[in-house]
This record gives structure tokens, sequence and C-alpha cells, in this order.
């Protein structure tokens, strides 16, 4: 067999490759700063391309995914990837707007308007929407004794692990850490 994905599991050194841009979704950064395995380039393509799609893109637009290099080990053989902006605005960005609107939908006394006010947020939110994505869609790595290596500023109301001790969740306010 010449799976790609079995050659990646087989090796000492894995296959790498760069994040390619998508039907829907386009790589931003330098290729240099997504160079993953292929077993990872695979499972974000699926996902990009799903959160995308999803996100009301046709194609015509498509949406920019800007990647950097992590500082960790894992990201020198190419298992982990760092997320830093999503439609050219960065991660901490669409945080700190979603903070700003759950304050907001807070302070409203009307049920109605502050449910519309929040699935708005949510509708509109690309950083959120790609973490929802992320975390519904992928599948990503869980050593054991582990969490599952999802990360990124939604972690600690989102998951999928709760948990996040503070040091990772500082570590991780301005992007979105995955790995496979």
């Amino acid at each position: 067999m010449h799976d790609s994905a079995l050659i990646d599991e087989k090796c000492s050194s894995p296959i790498r490759v760069a994040v390619k841009s998508g039907q829907y979704f386009r790589v931003t950064s330098p290729a240099e700063n997504a160079i993953v395995t292929t077993r990872l380039a695979a499972e974000l393509k699926n996902v990009l391309e799903r959160f995308a799609l999803e996100a009301g893109n046709r194609g015509v637009n498509k949406v920019g995914i800007f990647f950097k290099p992590g500082i960790f080990g894992h990201h020198r053989v190419g298992r982990a990837v760092d997320i830093y902006a999503v439609g050219g605005i960065g991660i901490d960005s669409w945080k700190k707007r979603w903070d700003r609107a759950q304050r907001c939908a807070c302070e409203v006394s009307d049920a109605q308007k502050r449910s519309a006010l929040l699935d708005n947020e949510q509708n509109q939110n690309l950083g959120w929407r790609l973490y929802k994505a992320l975390q519904n869609y992928g599948r990503w790595s869980q050593p054991c004794g582990y969490p599952i290596q999802l990360f990124g500023p939604w972690t600690r109301s989102e998951g999928p692990w709760n948990l996040i001790s503070d040091f990772l969740l500082r570590a991780h306010r301005d992007h979105i850490h995955v790995a496979k």
C-alpha cells in the first residue's frame, strides 16, 4: 500500500507537507509556517473546507487562514500547527469581540433580544466558528494521560477540555493549536 497516512504512521521521520489552500479557504501565511505531517494536512483541509463552506463562503472570496510556527518540539516534526488569524483578523481580536458580545448580552434584560445578540455573534465571529469547527469535525490526537490536543482562547468555555490550566490558557490566548 502507498497510502500516505500509513507511511506517516510507520516512518520514524514522517513525510511533511505544507498545508495547502482549498476550494473555500486559502492559506495566507508563508508555506513554511504550516509544514505538517500528511495526516495533519489532510485533517486540516477537511475541517477548514467544511468550516469555510458553513461560514457562507462559496469560493468567490476564500476565507483566509494564517499559520505561525509553534515553539514546542511537536511542531518541528509536523504533528501540530498553530492558527493565528482567520478572515484577516487575529484570533485574539475575535476572542475580544466574543467577550464584548457576551458582556453586552448579560446587560440585556429582554431574553429574545439577548438571544438575538448572541446568535448574531455566533454567526459573525469567524474565530469562534473556526474553533467550533475544529472541535466538532476534527480528530485530534489525545496522548495517553493528556487532553485532546485542541487549545485556544475558547477552550475553558467551549471544551473539549474545560479544566485547562491557567498557564495553557494564557499560552493559547492568541491562537488555536491542533495536533494529530
